[in-house]
């Protein structure tokens, strides 16, 4: 494993690259609001990836290399996270095809940038659908599915049954796995693991 640092519009980014052998393909991953690259349900997903010869990355973005724990606006998560991206793709993962993802507001950057990315499918893990009212609010905030409907290219979500942000609901190119356990993802890495192995063998057998 090897690290590196990549300009962003909103300050550097750090890559955390596990390159596989011969690979077939990449995956890029990011964190989530208030977390790190260190998650578990991430590192599983790193430890597939390499085992079906991807090589990945895990992603920290620019205010977490600068210290803070409160994530940015998601315009600048976006535009850091296709920069990285972009630097990726021209350097450590030259002509592999991407797949993107990431875990809870990691997840949604992925959604949103998909096609900007050129990513071939995007691994969402902990996708947060159902913001939590606000203290005082009258309505539940509005879902936000419409950042999965919008993707164009294959989707797996990994939720928790006890994800009090919801469970997203099964379409056309979009896989959801249910697993034991809560927005965090320490139910069950083994299922987590086997989700994501039999999700990536199939799009890369496209």
């Amino acid at each position: 494993m090897s690290e590196i640092e990549i300009d962003t519009p909103h300050g550097p980014a750090r890559a955390h690259l596990h390159p596989a052998s011969a690979p077939r393909g990449a995956l890029v991953l990011g964190h989530g609001a208030g977390g790190g690259v260190g998650a578990r349900d991430l590192v599983a997903a790193v430890r597939v990836a390499n085992a079906e010869h991807l090589s990945a990355v895990l992603v920290e973005q620019p205010y977490r290399v600068a210290g803070r724990r409160s994530a940015a606006p998601a315009h600048q998560l976006d535009a850091a996270w296709v920069a990285v991206c972009a630097h990726l793709a021209a350097g450590p993962l030259a002509g592999l095809p991407l797949v993107t993802g990431g875990r809870s507001s990691g997840a949604r950057v992925a959604c949103r940038t998909a096609a900007a990315t050129g990513a071939m499918g995007v691994l969402c893990l902990a996708f947060p659908l159902q913001p939590r009212p606000r203290r005082g609010a009258t309505e539940p905030p509005p879902s936000r599915l419409g950042e999965l409907e919008a993707v164009g290219v294959p989707v797996l979500v990994v939720q928790g049954e006890r994800d009090p942000f919801g469970m997203p609901p099964p379409a056309p190119g979009r896989t959801i796995a249910r697993v034991a356990g809560d927005h965090a993802l320490r139910g069950d890495l083994g299922a987590i693991e086997d989700a994501i192995r039999a999700w990536l063998r199939r799009l890369l057998d496209m």
